[in-house]
């Protein structure tokens, strides 16, 4: 799927949610799905307030949070951050977890999920979710 089909359906998504379409909301999409990593709210917020002066923090972490919320964004938490990325289109791709370069903030995907080995652990116990993420370093970022 292009990165531009992804943008439509996300907007399309945004709007059967209530958000009304901004070009400040596209951008942000945009950018999150063109740097195709986590990426933390401060470098969201450096990048938009390049392109529209006067935005605040504030309004940015919202919409990154309001958008995680409808699942257009995945968010995950590392060095006591929170970081958000463009979603991945999960249709396509099916169930998966993630590797995140704790360097470059690059991701890679990983197609198998260990939640079969924990429910044999856990028997008896009702699972409502969970995450996996596996952190480290690249290979792009083990050779600089």
């Amino acid at each position: 799927m292009t990165e531009m089909k992804r943008i439509d359906l996300a907007l399309e998504k945004m709007k059967e949610h209530g958000f009304k379409y901004t070009k400040r909301r596209e951008m942000l999409l945009s950018f999150l799905a063109e740097a195709d990593k986590y990426t933390s709210a401060k470098e969201v917020y450096e990048y938009m307030s390049q392109q529209f002066s006067g935005i605040s923090y504030d309004t940015i972490y919202r919409n990154l949070k309001d958008f995680s919320d409808i699942h257009l964004l995945e968010e995950t938490e590392w060095d006591g951050e929170k970081k958000f990325r463009f979603h991945c289109d999960h249709h396509e791709m099916g169930h998966h977890h993630h590797f995140i370069c704790t360097n470059c903030g690059a991701t890679r995907e990983i197609h198998m999920c260990p939640m079969d080995y924990f429910k044999e652990q856990l028997a008896g116990c009702k699972i409502e979710g969970h995450r996996f993420e596996i952190f480290g370093k690249c290979e792009n970022c083990l050779v600089v």
